[in-house]
């Protein structure tokens, strides 16, 4: 059909509808068949009831893809009027019925053309044929309803004029054929599901870009408008500009927009007075640069226009003035409008009326003056001198340099907070955001890291005196506690001892008296005699024996050590009958060889009696091995001049190399002087200056009896001695060093110790009870115990009880019906129906879990090294009782005295509550039935922990199958109601195609065309211009020369 048949028709549909339709809506909205006749058929039949009408009429409706307001206005229509369309287009569709009606005929014609291969130029009526085909394709997607187009979408078409425009020969594209494919395009666009679908296809728009490449001037103002009215639809900007790079690369052309700004400039041939082609290059320009993200952003517009510049399109703008025609220059004022708005913006950030950006010098001095003294001057400086380093050879490597460099910077202005390039990314894998994160500044993180490092070492002194103030304050009201409610039980139980005591007395003087009535009355041989006082003298209670050393072995601490054998004799003491060799003496102290002496009685008939090293001394070299095994340590330092040597002081070290670093180690990190840490030993550190686990690293640093002697010898030189040396050496002259050491690590850690063993002894107990009183647990074994004797015979059935331990055996009987059940799970079934009290099965025996951790030997293991840790404090208390010349700072004896008593209250208190637990424990295995002797309490306990988490578990199995089960039945009636509903709107929804307005795409070729997509811009920067006109009439005039490239 031709375009004058589609206006006639579109002007027909409107004059009979005039409430639907207005002068000014284009004809391509409509979708009448091109035969429809100039007059509405009248009706052969009578018109059907008002009901009918109106379901015959919707769908009449529904095919033809009308807007809300159009499908508003059709359905005011009278009834009369309405049966006359539809009559109208019943008779129509009737009539035609051909092949043409089908969009299998034109994919099969398509394909062939596209197939086709030819030297020979085309016949004329061959020619025609194909351009017939192609205009009917294209009228048919205009015109007919709206299952054609569905039709041809599901039938792939698309891809079939793709394939055509791709195969096309030169002839056929330069010939209307082509024009008329780009239409097929235009008109499927022109629907709301066709769009969609072509903006969907991976390749559409490349194939259509690549359709500049004819010189068919039409054809080329097709795909610019095609072009330009996808960059104003949602996410169709970014798939113009991907297509223009791939027509860059599909022309061989320079840059992407080189082709357009060439034929801007034609103005010979048929180019010299062809205004329709250079108003659609500038339209399409105009959306280019406006659409997308240049609505919002200032840099991508300047960024995009820069390239049109390099082209010299600003020249060819002042030439196309020429052409006095109002739509073209109605783009062109909207270009430059738009460009003088934006460098106006771009001044006003450097506080300029006008910026010459063709000026290299004054682009670097406004860069210049903007990061003088910033911290970024320097990096400016840096990129300016690494760029004159740059290779300035005249060939294809060095311009890359620069156009990598160009694109960076352009990466650097464009990309988003997220990453996003609003163009076509120039370098892949380039992310801004992340590359910045990574360059901080180095001062700042210099000064931030100092900043830190005084900040934290602030913080760290503040934190070691608080944490030594809260120690104290801990351990002073841990000790009041301790002692009120000791000093309270103690009172309770002195009570309770003296209301016993008044008891007792008054049954003995009942008894008494109840003899003497009985001696009086009868003569007894033998009797008890009775005598007048009514008190019976007390037992003496035998004082506890002294404990043997090591009772704090348990604490995993080395115990104390057997007291030191006496010191050897004086020297110049006599030895005896021992012989005295002629050795040479050393100059300086040694270091000392750890060999096990054979005594002078064991040497006659062994080797040794026949070897004389008083002969080796005679040919050793002495100084040289009293240098290399002397107990100084010389730390020496080369210099690089002449190796000269510093000498440092020099070190006594007569311990072992390793242990002394380790030492060193330690006391490093304790932080305290020899001197604090003899007064915290003393003073049984009252003052919390040493933590546990320093005091715990300090028992593997006591001296040692060898440390002792060969310090004793080198004491006169003790300002000598190194760091551990000296401290071991001042340590040793402590009294009791060691036992002290562990006294104090007892007394500090007992407090833990006992911590750890009160719960387990209160789960003990509470779980005993637990099980021993619970109901629900009683009705649960009720159950088990009738489903057993139902399941078993013989000698396995008729039971009348059965071991806790057959609790976990209830989940591995199957159910044959579904291997998914067990018998546990069936079991929970009936208790949520029969019994659901017992359901709240796990609330009762809330005790269970924590005594099923529980071992008693260990726990037996704990209280006993408490009981043997108290036994050796005491003794080491009755040792330093014992000494007379106990210094004025040592605290020892008053400190653990009044430890030891509340010690030995807390200790007693624990094992009453111990003997108490093993009772309940014996009962409570005594009330199942099971053996006391080789039951444990984890062990016992254990089983009812496992068998509450899988009572747990069978719960929330049962209920996720029940909950699966409904979803399964909701989704089935789900399923079959959806099912109902697609059979009963099936026919309506082949029809009925859900999309937006149709025509709209028109409506924007339109729009475009003519410019008044960019009127509401163009006013309000109209608007602008007279608020600025003083600032406008001192901007620069536009240059007539080509910008320098």
């Amino acid at each position: 059909m031709t375009s004058q048949g589609a206006h006639r028709q579109g002007h027909l549909f409107a004059t009979l509808f005039p409430c639907c339709f207005k002068n000014n809506d284009p004809a391509e909205i409509t979708h009448f068949h091109e035969n429809i006749s100039t007059a509405v058929l009248e009706p052969t039949l009578p018109m059907p009831p008002h009901e009918e009408l109106d379901l015959m009429f919707t769908e009449l409706v529904d095919e033809l893809d009308l807007t809300e307001e159009h499908r508003a206005g059709m359905f005011a229509l009278p009834a009369e009027k309405k049966w006359k369309l539809y009559w109208s287009k019943k008779m129509e569709a009737e009539g035609d019925k051909g092949a043409t009606s089908w969009p299998e005929y034109y994919i099969d014609q398509l394909r062939s053309m596209a197939a086709r291969k030819t030297l020979l130029i085309m016949e004329d009526e061959e020619e025609q044929g194909r351009q017939r085909v192609v205009e009917g394709l294209k009228t048919a997607l205009r015109t007919q309803p709206m299952r054609f187009v569905t039709r041809f979408i599901d039938l792939d078409g698309l891809s079939c004029v793709l394939n055509f425009l791709k195969s096309m020969d030169y002839e056929t594209t330069e010939s209307p054929v082509h024009t008329s494919l780009i239409g097929c395009i235009k008109a499927l666009m022109n629907n709301s599901q066709g769009r969609t679908h072509v903006l969907g296809h991976s390749e559409s728009i490349n194939i259509i870009a690549q359709s500049l490449v004819t010189e068919n001037v039409k054809t080329k103002v097709a795909v610019l408008e095609i072009l330009g009215a996808v960059c104003l639809v949602p996410g169709g900007h970014k798939k113009v500009l991907e297509a223009m790079l791939n027509y860059q690369t599909f022309a061989s052309e320079r840059t992407r927009f080189q082709t357009l700004v060439t034929d801007l400039n034609r103005a010979t041939g048929r180019y010299r007075d062809e205004v329709n082609l250079k108003t659609a290059i500038m339209s399409f320009i105009n959306a280019v640069l406006s659409q997308g993200p240049g609505e919002t952003s200032l840099e991508f517009r300047v960024h995009l226009r820069y390239e049109f510049l390099m082209l010299g399109i600003q020249t060819i703008i002042d030439k196309l003035r020429s052409h006095d025609n109002a739509t073209l220059d109605r783009h062109l004022d909207f270009f430059e409008m738009l460009r003088n708005e934006d460098e106006l913006l771009l001044s006003k950030r450097f506080d300029r009326v006008h910026i010459e950006t063709r000026s290299a010098s004054q682009m670097f001095e406004l860069i210049r003056k903007r990061l003088s003294h910033t911290e970024a001057y320097p990096h400016l400086l840096s990129a300016l001198q690494h760029c004159l380093m740059m290779p300035f050879k005249q060939n294809s490597t060095m311009v890359h340099y620069w156009v990598l460099l160009d694109r960076i910077v352009q990466q650097l202005v464009l990309q988003t907070d997220k990453g996003e390039n609003p163009d076509v990314a120039p370098l892949e894998d380039f992310n801004v955001k992340n590359i910045v994160r990574m360059l901080v500044k180095e001062n700042e993180v210099r000064h931030w890291k100092d900043q830190a490092d005084s900040m934290r070492k602030d913080h760290q002194e503040l934190k070691q005196r608080f944490e030594k103030k809260e120690r104290e304050c801990e351990a002073k009201n841990k000790e009041k506690e301790d002692m009120m409610a000791m000093l309270n039980k103690l009172k309770d139980k002195l009570e309770r001892e003296c209301n016993d005591h008044k008891q007792a007395k008054q049954q003995l003087v009942e008894l008494s008296a109840r003899l003497q009535q009985l001696g009086s009355a009868s003569s007894v041989p033998g009797g008890l005699p009775v005598t007048g006082g009514n008190l019976v003298p007390l037992l003496p209670v035998p004082s506890p024996a002294l404990p043997p050393p090591g009772g704090l072995a348990a604490f995993g601490i080395t115990p104390f050590a057997p007291p030191p054998p006496p010191p050897p004799p004086p020297p110049g003491a006599p030895l005896g009958s021992i012989k005295q060799k002629n050795i040479p003496q050393p100059t300086n102290p040694m270091k000392s060889f750890n060999w096990s002496k054979l005594p002078e009685s064991k040497i006659k008939g062994t080797i040794w009696a026949e070897i004389d090293d008083l002969k080796a001394f005679k040919v050793l070299d002495l100084d040289k091995f009293q240098h290399t095994f002397s107990a100084y340590q010389r730390p020496q330092k080369e210099t690089d001049d002449d190796n000269a040597i510093v000498r440092r002081v020099k070190e006594l070290s007569v311990i072992d190399g390793r242990r002394a670093q380790n030492c060193n180690i330690l006391l490093s990190r304790l932080k305290l002087t020899n001197g604090e840490i003899r007064s915290a030993v003393l003073s049984m550190d009252e003052q919390e200056d040493l933590p546990r686990d320093m005091l715990e690293q300090l028992l593997k640093f006591v001296p040692e009896k060898s440390d002792i002697e060969l310090l004793e010898e080198h004491k006169h030189e003790l300002e000598r001695m190194a760091k551990a040396d000296r401290f071991l050496f001042e340590m040793s002259r402590i009294n009791h060093y060691q036992q002290r050491l562990l006294s104090l690590y007892f007394k500090k850690k007992f407090a833990e110790r006992l911590t750890d063993v009160k719960p387990k002894i209160k789960a003990l107990c509470l779980a005993s009870r637990e099980v021993m009183k619970s109901r629900t647990l009683r009705q649960l074994l009720e159950v088990v115990l009738a489903f057993g004797n139902y399941m078993n015979k013989g000698q396995r059935g008729n039971a009348y009880g059965f071991k806790v331990s057959s609790l976990n055996k209830i989940a591995d009987t199957k159910s044959s019906i579904d291997k998914n059940i067990t018998l546990l799970n069936y079991i929970v079934t009936v208790l949520e129906k029969k019994f659901p009290t017992v359901m709240a099965l796990n609330e009762e025996l809330q005790y269970v879990p924590e005594a099923a951790k529980v071992n008693m030997m260990e726990l037996e293991k704990d209280i006993s090294n408490l009981r043997s840790g108290i036994k050796s404090v005491e003794a080491e208390l009755q040792y330093q009782q014992s000494q007379t010349s106990l210094g004025p700072n040592d605290k020892f004896v008053p400190v653990v005295r009044q430890f030891l008593t509340v010690a030995s209250f807390s200790l007693s208190e624990v094992e009453e509550s111990f003997v108490e637990a093993k009772d309940l424990l014996g009962q409570a295995l005594q009330h199942f039935g099971e053996d006391s002797s080789k039951l444990q309490p984890d062990e016992f306990f254990g089983t009812f922990d496992t068998f509450l988490s899988s009572f747990s578990e069978a719960k929330q199995a049962n209920e996720d199958m029940a909950r699966h089960k409904e979803e399964e039945e909701k989704r089935s009636l789900l399923e079959a109601k959806m099912k109902r509903d697609r059979e009963q709107k099936a026919k309506k929804a082949q029809i009925n195609v859900k999309g937006d307005e149709g025509g709209e795409f028109d409506d924007l070729v339109s729009a475009l065309r003519s410019g008044e997509v960019f009127d509401k811009d163009l006013s309000r920067m109209i608007r602008k211009k007279h608020r600025r006109q003083e600032t406008v009439n001192n901007n620069r005039e536009r240059p007539a020369t080509k910008l320098n490239q």
